[in-house]
């Protein structure tokens, strides 16, 4: 792929909660991505990019100018010329398909934009994440923005708040570690809009509210802080209370064939999962203080470690 890349995204902690202002984390995953292309290209996937890109397009021009303007005409012109979005990030999987496809169009479109090389204040990447915001909307009804800005940043963000974001160092990998990260891939493809409205539906529940904010905000947060504090030992004593909650409260999102597998992780404690994005399909995240004892519990799946401790 030539011109710039845009890659993949995982939000390792935080789904569902940074709705309800818990904290999150999200780091960039180089194995999937993506560019813009204009060449001649006959293939139907790239026909179908091409007319997708003329609907957003069309959506860019309306967005508020007072949060951001593209050179519109530019981008028309290169419709014209067959442009399309060459991307090896599955759609529906969790890994922020849309968010490399909106950081690639802001990057060559948007006039006065936020560059990497400049100095990110918090104001910046507040001012970006609102822009990403607006843009990836078009795709899912509401988006935070946070996709969009981890794959134009290719950095790790750390979600304090709502309104409260910062770039973050994560812990130095260690390559001979045991322990690890890694996606199932659940062979379904997932949407995010249906699942998210599930979620905003529930929250209309006291019982489901307070749930939310008492124990899957709470260890969520203490999740992100041992993570980032590389306090291995608790990340793994809260990544399973958190795989717990979800298996509980957020069935809709998971799978029902992998039910059994969720709950079998956490009775033999050989791995966790949790949900990877909104969920409803695509991949599973899990964590293991053992990855060949996963990979043995799991053999009848395929296992792609992300990151490793």
């Amino acid at each position: 792929m030539k011109g710039p890349l845009f890659y993949s995204k995982i939000l390792l902690f935080g789904e569902y909660g940074i709705i309800k202002d818990s904290k999150g984390l999200s780091i960039p995953y180089n194995f999937f991505k993506g560019a813009l292309k204009t060449q001649e290209n006959d293939s139907a996937v790239a026909q179908k990019s091409n007319e997708s890109l003329r609907r957003f397009a069309t959506y860019l021009a309306e967005i508020d100018s007072s949060i951001v303007t593209f050179d519109i005409q530019s981008l028309q012109t290169d419709l014209d010329e067959g442009m399309y979005f060459d991307s090896s990030i599955p759609q529906g999987y969790g890994v922020g398909s849309s968010g490399a496809l909106v950081a690639a169009i802001y990057d060559k479109y948007a006039y006065k934009k936020i560059t990497v090389l400049e100095n990110l204040t918090r104001e910046k990447l507040l001012q970006l994440k609102t822009i990403f915001s607006q843009m990836e909307s078009f795709f899912h009804g509401k988006s935070s923005g946070l996709d969009p800005l981890n794959s134009y940043l290719s950095i790790p963000i750390l979600i304090n708040s709502h309104d409260n974001i910062e770039a973050t160092g994560i812990p130095t990998q260690s390559f001979d570690g045991k322990g690890a990260v890694f996606l199932l891939d659940s062979g379904i493809v997932g949407e995010t809009a249906p699942m998210v409205n599930i979620f905003m539906e529930n929250l209309k529940d006291k019982g489901f509210r307070k749930m939310v904010k008492d124990e899957f905000v709470k260890y969520t947060d203490a999740c992100v802080e041992n993570f980032l504090g590389g306090d291995i030992k608790s990340l793994f004593t809260n990544t399973k209370q958190l795989s717990k909650i979800v298996l509980n409260n957020f069935k809709p999102m998971i799978p029902e064939q992998f039910h059994g597998l969720w709950q079998q992780g956490i009775d033999s404690n050989d791995y966790y999962l949790k949900l990877c994005g909104s969920g409803g399909g695509g991949y599973i995240l899990g964590f293991t203080e053992n990855i060949d004892k996963a990979r043995e519990s799991l053999k009848d799946h395929k296992l792609e470690v992300v990151y490793q401790f």
